[in-house]
């Protein structure tokens, strides 16, 4: 059973792993114990393990982070024997040069780099680099093949070679993937909150909805809108600026003119008589 110090550095340390993973590893704590970490490494590129997928488990002490873990290695790699352990400086082999300070992202880019080497020691194999490529190729399907690969990484088992969270991409100059991948860490969750019931599960999912029928309403409406608009504008640009007020209007209009020039006459003669007068 972990002491409370492990358990406190571990859970710490799982959720710094899935904040910023290191380049080309992963790794998770078992459900049922957070000592037991299983752990993929992928290959990286220009190296004879490019494609590879290799799946492997860290075994922690109690005393943990005081002593170092275990490591072994399932797949078959062409440098590591399988299910045997590895000696390196951050395995269990050396606790003499063991540093608390050194993490589980700090271990496993240990032993990546250690891979990519060729020193032999306890635990490792000699072979060439088309050995170690014709590993890489079978990796994925080996892995499948294994029912504690299946049961630690269930999102991985999957027909088609998935990239880790982090490939890379970053360290080597290049733009980040986009994140369109689920997280794969969530039956782990228990390790470190209660589990939700299902209502509260549902409730707590985000809410997909097609919106195209919606688009397509506001386009309609949009349309029909516009129409509206041509058709007042056509119907008020054709509209005449008065009303017909039938035989009536005509006639008032020439009593208006004829009224109009009879009172300017009357007065012209009344200023003429005016003006004559002595």
């Amino acid at each position: 059973m972990a002491s409370k110090a492990a358990n406190k550095r571990l859970t710490k340390e799982y959720i710094s792993m899935q904040r910023e993973p290191p380049p080309f590893v992963w790794a998770i704590p078992d459900e049922k114990n957070i000592l037991t970490w299983n752990y993929l490494i992928r290959g990286p590129p220009d190296s004879p393990f490019s494609g590879g997928e290799y799946h492997g488990v860290l075994i922690f002490p109690p005393e943990y982070p005081f002593k170092p873990p275990g490591i072994k290695m399932f797949t078959p790699s062409g440098r590591f024997q399988p299910d045997k352990k590895i000696c390196f400086s951050m395995s269990d082999f050396h606790p003499g040069t063991w540093n608390p300070a050194w993490s589980v992202a700090t271990i496993l880019t240990g032993l990546l780099s250690f891979m990519l080497s060729d020193e032999m020691t306890t635990g490792s194999v000699t072979s060439s680099d088309g050995h170690k490529r014709a590993y890489a190729a079978r990796s994925h399907s080996f892995n499948l093949s294994q029912s504690r690969f299946k049961e630690a990484f269930p999102d991985y088992c999957t027909e088609m070679l998935r990239d880790l969270p982090n490939m890379g991409e970053r360290e080597r100059g290049k733009p980040d993937p986009p994140a369109t991948q689920p997280a794969p860490l969530t039956h782990t969750a228990s390790l470190f909150s209660p589990p939700l019931s299902r209502s509260a599960s549902v409730a707590h999912q985000p809410q997909v909805r097609d919106r195209r029928p919606v688009a397509q309403a506001l386009a309609t409406t949009t349309t029909s809108n516009a129409s509206d608009v041509v058709n007042t504008s056509l119907t008020s640009t054709n509209k005449p600026t008065t009303k017909p007020q039938g035989w009536t209007g005509p006639l008032r209009q020439v009593l208006w003119e004829k009224w109009r020039w009879g009172v300017l006459i009357a007065f012209a003669v009344i200023v003429s008589r005016l003006s004559s007068s002595p």
